[in-house]
């Protein structure tokens, strides 16, 4: 479950930015929309949140942020090699701020503990890493490494409530790389439930990433997984009757008797391929017809290869976080994606939903509290600015999506006219 995620320096980010899923004051939707983690001294959380901004603002970048951080986490020990530079990219449009690191930091939950895990760096070294965890409601820093620049040398600390091979962990642990990486593949349990999380709770869709297609051919694995991606589809008001994974041999490449090859010798199996067909009621009776899935519409075909990772999600608690989230569905359909996460009767491991959007009729008081809202633009020094709604008190009864158009909010793009 994520509480809280800040970012320093990074692309179009120059100041600290963070977005909170703590929930405000507000009763509307309290039920729906929000809910209480089983952890000592930990607020209401809420269950989604969504960001506007024109394009060029940031939204993407912000995200990107989560999709780096997580990048490096799971990779840092295991890909990176010594002296390999650290693929990062600060704020550029500031000298001082080319020069300093990227920060990152990230409050969660996993397994009914509260984590607060971050590091900096730039693109030579880690500069700082530290994670604090809170048990019982209260704070244990676990460990702590900064790099002291005139020593050329790490400062480490550690609690005695962090248990394990200290010493390894720390000698084996690279300057480009990171301690809790190296801790894990060195086999630190008590690091184990941070590292997952990190790695496999939070579902970071941004930039050219998508939701791994894989997870639906999962679902073609049994009768029930079938099932219940028709009923995804058809919930979303997609009339497929049922689908079929469809295995197919290649055609085999003719070669000419010029070429010298005589394919007969040949006693490998020909390779296979798949078609997926979707199956449709036809008009004037009652018989079915298959289509294959190409000859859906776009916006079908990204639903479908999305569902896996829909249901994933809702089924294990996950972070989901996706950036641009309406590109090629319809407004109802993106309302219908974000209620799923509102729905105690899916989301009963409390799963959550991070999005970037355009679609203003998203700003609806029936669909989200106003805590849940947030905005981004950038400032006079073209650095990208993260906000709240609740920064404006808005009224309950307020007409947001009106509101926004006309500027109340600001993080609307600037159109002048064409001069030819």
């Amino acid at each position: 479950m994520l509480i809280e995620f800040s970012v320093t320096n990074f692309q179009s980010i120059r100041e600290k930015q963070t977005l909170s899923l703590v929930a405000g004051k507000g009763s509307e939707l309290l039920n729906s929309n929000t809910f209480e983690p089983d952890q000592p001294n930990c607020p209401r959380l809420l269950r989604s949140v969504v960001i506007y901004g024109p394009n060029g603002a940031g939204k993407s970048n912000f995200l990107k942020a989560f999709q780096f951080a997580q990048w490096f986490i799971s990779n840092s020990a295991t890909t990176t090699q010594e002296g390999q530079k650290i693929p990062i990219t600060p704020f550029k449009l500031d000298r001082n701020h080319k020069n300093h690191p990227s920060e990152f930091e990230i409050i969660f939950i996993q397994d009914n503990i509260r984590y607060q895990y971050g590091f900096s760096v730039n693109e030579t070294r880690v500069v700082r890493e530290w994670l604090l965890a809170y048990p019982h409601g209260k704070s244990q820093q676990w460990f702590e490494r900064t790099y002291d620049k005139k020593a050329n040398e790490y400062e480490w600390s550690f609690s005695s409530k962090f248990k394990g091979e200290k010493n390894l962990w720390r000698s084996s642990t690279r300057s480009n790389t990171l301690f809790l990486s190296t801790a894990v593949q060195l086999n630190s349990e008590q690091l184990k439930p941070v590292f997952f999380w990190l790695s496999s709770k939070l579902i970071v869709i941004a930039g050219n990433a998508y939701l791994n297609p894989a997870l639906t051919f999962e679902l073609f694995q049994k009768e029930e997984g079938k099932e219940k991606l028709v009923r995804f589809m058809k919930a979303a008001d997609i009339s497929i009757e049922k689908f079929e994974l469809q295995e197919d041999e290649m055609p085999q490449p003719f070669f000419p008797p010029s070429a010298g090859l005589d394919v007969r010798q040949s006693h490998r199996p020909p390779p296979k391929q798949f078609r997926i067909l979707t199956w449709h009621k036809m008009t004037d009776s009652k018989e079915f017809v298959a289509l294959n899935l190409e000859e859906e519409s776009a916006g079908t075909i990204k639903l479908f290869f999305q569902a896996g990772g829909w249901l994933k999600a809702l089924k294990e608690g996950a972070t989901l976080v996706f950036d641009e989230m309406d590109n090629s569905l319809h407004p109802l359909i993106v309302r219908f994606l974000v209620n799923l996460f509102h729905d105690n009767d899916l989301n009963k491991l409390d799963a959550q939903l991070l999005l970037t959007t355009h679609d203003t009729s998203l700003l609806d008081d029936d669909i989200f509290r106003r805590d849940q809202v947030w905005f981004i633009e950038k400032d006079l020094n073209s650095s990208s600015h993260l906000y709240s709604l609740l920064d404006f008190s808005p009224r309950k009864d307020e007409a947001l999506e009106k509101g926004y158009l006309k500027g109340r909010y600001g993080a609307l793009p600037f159109v002048g006219p064409l001069k030819m």
